[in-house]
């Protein structure tokens, strides 16, 4: 049997005992969605309605990366290294300002646009801001949204838009500052899309 020296010994458990120590400080991303309320079923249809598409807002490149975003001034921003969308919000307004479309039952048709020029109407939005505000005292949320229609037979625009909502968090921490984003989102949305009188039969946006 081969016996090592005690040395030798001492060294392995030291190595050992750092590298432990090591893979115990490796720290994950976390990772965040933007939780928003499912639409209501939409109502029956009545008249000849006009039918729209959604395409996928659009948004400022800081907002693109991955990284929660939080403001220190009004000229800068920074990236929350361990903290990140799951989802691209981009995506999950798309789909938020699609459900609230349908469910408004203005619509014969709403869906995604998918390049196909199949439809009455066109909406084109951007998300302008989804920001923690990190200055003028306290800890806020802002959130930003633009859009328009335009009519696919004229190539007019026929609607525009934008709104926003600005909320303190209480609780500094990521989660909360998530929620909150969620719950700004969904307001501005509701405020965003209200000036099409949605929930009344339309045949053209108003």
């Amino acid at each position: 049997m081969k016996t090592y020296p005690r040395a030798f010994l001492f060294m392995v458990a030291l190595v050992a005992t750092l590298m432990t120590g090591c893979i115990s400080r490796i720290k994950y991303p976390s990772y965040y969605t933007l939780n928003l309320p499912t639409a209501a079923d939409p109502p029956a249809k009545n008249g000849a309605l006009s039918s729209i598409a959604v395409r996928e807002f659009r948004a400022p490149g800081y907002l693109r990366q991955g990284p929660i975003v939080y403001r220190t001034s009004p000229e800068q921003i920074g990236f929350y290294e361990y903290h990140r969308w799951a989802a691209d919000p981009r995506q999950s307004i798309t789909n938020a300002v699609t459900e609230r479309l349908r469910a408004s039952g203005s619509f014969a048709v709403v869906k995604i646009y998918d390049g196909h020029a199949d439809v009455d109407y066109i909406l084109n939005g951007r998300l302008e801001k989804l920001d923690e505000v990190d200055y003028r005292g306290g800890v806020r949320v802002e959130v930003e949204l633009s859009a328009q229609i335009t009519d696919l037979h004229t190539g007019k625009t026929v609607w525009t838009n934008s709104a926003s909502e600005t909320a303190e968090v209480d609780r500094r921490n990521i989660p909360a500052i998530v929620a909150e984003m969620s719950s700004l989102a969904d307001r501005t949305i509701e405020k965003l899309l209200k000036p099409l009188a949605l929930g009344t039969a339309t045949t053209a946006p108003q």
